[in-house]
């Protein structure tokens, strides 16, 4: 699967910047309570991304997909919706920082569709869809 054509320049952007030894990622400036709250999702989305790739390597495919879509993909969208808006990340975001997360959602049901088949090579193939995003956004963004 390809990644996002988004998240694919601005991985390009961010690596060619990233050599210099500077941090030139742009600052988003959340609220506290929105970064904090970002701050504790992220540190989910590594879990559920090590018991992705834990399941993926013990041949449980459609396991894999399960949780992939619960905890990273469409269906994840909107757990901060009954936080007060200050705690809300998304309405903070820069538009292009929320778009890059919005690519990853669907690029995580995608493999949850992918990895429901059972098809290992396929679903293997899948796999670094789940980071592109990730790897995209924390190279262009920074938080602090």
């Amino acid at each position: 699967m390809k990644a996002p054509l988004f998240c694919s320049l601005a991985l390009l952007v961010a690596t060619a910047h990233a050599a210099d030894g500077d941090d030139t990622r742009q600052l988003a400036s959340l609220p506290p309570a929105a970064e904090s709250t970002l701050r504790a999702e992220m540190r989910a989305n590594l879990l559920a991304l090590n018991e992705i790739l834990g399941l993926v390597a013990s041949g449980k495919f459609k396991e894999a997909g399960e949780i992939a879509e619960q905890e990273l993909g469409l269906s994840a969208m909107g757990k901060h919706r009954d936080l007060p808006f200050e705690a809300r990340p998304g309405p903070h975001m820069p538009p292009a920082m929320h778009a890059i997360a919005m690519d990853g959602h669907r690029a995580a049901s995608e493999f949850a569709r992918i990895a429901a088949s059972g098809d290992r090579d396929k679903t293997i193939a899948a796999l670094p869809s789940l980071t592109s995003g990730c790897v995209a956004c924390h190279y262009v963004y920074r938080l602090r």
